[in-house]
């Protein structure tokens, strides 16, 4: 009968050890996007959010000449419904220049639509 109580003892301390959790994993994750890119015109609101060229964005997108923002930048007011001219949109096949950061921009604008996201919400 000790030997049985015994064994039930090991197996009942195996089992517990067995079932013991560990430390757990802490896991974090983090995404630091940095700062807006600084195009004359705005960027596209897609990876790798590229220098849009003059005239894909309507006066609507900024503020004293200052871009609103797009892609995770965006800081438009709520309700916001900005046009462009997805003419000017490489997914729409635009094939032209395109701007370098930082350059110097000009304004006139003629848009051709809202974009998909704006339509959907109206």
């Amino acid at each position: 009968m000790l030997k049985i109580g015994a064994l039930a003892f090991a197996v009942l301390v195996a089992g517990l050890l067995c079932s013991a959790s560990g430390p757990q994993p802490q896991v974090a994750v983090g995404v630091n996007i940095g700062p807006a890119p600084v195009c004359p015109y705005g960027y596209f609101d897609y990876a790798p959010y590229d220098c849009a060229p003059y005239g894909y964005y309507g006066p609507d997108w900024f503020v004293g000449g200052v871009f609103l923002g797009a892609g995770p930048w965006f800081h438009g007011p709520h309700g916001f419904y900005g046009h462009v001219d997805n003419r000017f949109d490489p997914h729409h096949g635009y094939a032209g220049p395109f701007p370098e950061r930082g350059a110097e921009r000009f304004n006139h604008f003629q848009a051709n639509e809202a974009p998909r996201w704006a339509r959907q919400h109206r």
